[in-house]
């Protein structure tokens, strides 16, 4: 078996601002090194570097699939201020509902998240879930919805993801699927 070519990142990085252009006449603009260091340190680790040279280098938010990703810092629903939200609410309790260096880029509505998680050197795509949560643990909300944040850009690009308004009357379509690594890192984030 032959693996596939890795994605070119500064290509990836192009097309994706290429197209965010396309979409929004009134994109915010892109952060400087001070605003993505400063998400950082309030977060408390770093950001997936993909995910930072989008913010750096596409803009801070407003592009992406459907609902269009969060901007990165600033009052309202921002990637760090819903992270940290998030975090508090899971720490010291019995069934913590958010991992840590999980940080929510995008919301699908009715409490359905995208999130990147920065510990994975791919950057895997997370979807948060919370409509199987019937009490005890949060495990079953958390699906794998990309092995990494290039391909999810790939498949935002494509217009191939199972978040597309055609979704349904596809036969390709692959869904996300339970995330294998939700109740370790759950029990870690107490």
């Amino acid at each position: 078996m032959v693996d596939a070519p890795a994605t070119d990142i500064d290509d990836l990085v192009r097309r994706v601002a290429q197209r965010a252009a396309s979409d929004s006449t009134g994109l915010p603009a892109p952060l400087g090194d001070d605003r993505i260091t400063q998400a950082e340190e309030e977060l408390g680790f770093a950001l997936h570097p993909l995910l930072a040279r989008l913010y750096r280098e596409v803009a801070d938010g407003g592009f992406g699939p459907d609902y269009r990703l969060l901007p990165l810092l600033g009052p309202g629903s921002a990637v760090v201020g819903e992270y940290l939200t998030r975090r508090e609410a899971s720490v010291g309790v019995e069934h913590p509902e958010w991992p840590e260096c999980v940080v929510p880029i995008l919301t699908w509505g009715c409490g359905m998240y995208a999130g990147v998680d920065c510990l994975s050197e791919d950057g895997q795509v997370l979807l948060f879930e919370p409509n199987p949560y019937s009490g005890g643990s949060w495990e079953p909300c958390w699906f794998l919805d990309s092995g990494s944040l290039a391909a999810w850009l790939e498949t935002w690009l494509s217009g191939n993801g199972w978040f597309e308004e055609d979704a349904d009357h596809r036969d390709d379509l692959v869904e996300p699927r339970p995330w294998d690594q939700a109740a370790s890192r759950l029990t870690s984030a107490a």
